[in-house]
């Protein structure tokens, strides 16, 4: 009997905790081959949107990931009609290039954004998959830490949590010290996190916290990498 071919996925990599969660995921499923990552960057800032990632942090990730990087520079401001035509372009060259039949996201609860990426998805003919879709949010983070995950807070929205948690480590101590109502996994916009260790990565990556600014009403921590 001739071997099943495993079913090529992109990896929708915002460079946090829940998409790297969802790649390891993906990567113990034996009928699933995780080809590449995708990452959009604002091209004015050199960084991922909202998490303020640099993009040299986010080579070193894919680097570590042993995958190789589909980057989409946006411009800044960017409307819809940019992204979506920019999206459209870097799914058209990953499927030409890796012969992708699925996209994977890290998305959790959210149901409109689910649905606006399974509605953008529809045109393309390629599946959306959600790994981590309803896991119950305070388990996830633990098994996350637990499993190895190693992650900082790069962004934190002080209307919703204090701004000293900008720069923290994302670990077991973190959980515990939230202030009531936030989100174990930030899943409503309270912060947001590189990941710098874990399952997905051959090796750490070696980086250190940077200066802590407030832009456009968020507070972000610098991430920077010791060498390069």
């Amino acid at each position: 009997m001739p071997l099943r071919s495993k079913k090529k996925i992109l990896m929708s990599w915002s460079s946090g905790k829940d998409s790297a969660w969802a790649l390891n995921l993906l990567r113990h499923d034996r009928d699933i081959d995780v080809v590449a990552l995708l990452t959009t960057f604002n091209n004015e800032a050199g960084r991922v949107a909202m998490h303020g990632v640099r993009h040299r942090i986010v080579e070193l990730q894919a680097h570590a990931a042993e995958l190789p990087l589909i980057a989409v520079d946006l411009p800044y401001p960017c409307s819809n009609a940019e992204y979506e035509a920019a999206m459209s372009r870097a799914l058209d060259n990953a499927v030409d290039r890796y012969d992708v039949e699925a996209v994977a996201f890290g998305d959790l609860h959210l149901e409109d954004v689910r649905g606006y990426r399974e509605k953008q998805l529809s045109m393309t003919g390629l599946e959306p998959l959600f790994p981590l879709w309803g896991q119950p949010t305070d388990a996830l983070a633990r098994e996350m830490i637990e499993g190895g995950l190693r992650a900082i807070i790069t962004c934190v929205d002080p209307k919703q949590m204090p701004a000293m948690f900008a720069g923290a480590d994302f670990d077991a101590a973190l959980l515990d010290s939230l202030p009531a109502g936030v989100d174990p996994c930030g899943e409503n916009g309270e912060f947001h996190t590189v990941v710098t260790a874990g399952p997905v990565f051959e090796v750490p990556l070696d980086v250190v916290v940077g200066d802590t600014v407030e832009r456009d009403g968020f507070v972000f921590a610098d991430i920077l990498p010791t060498v390069g």
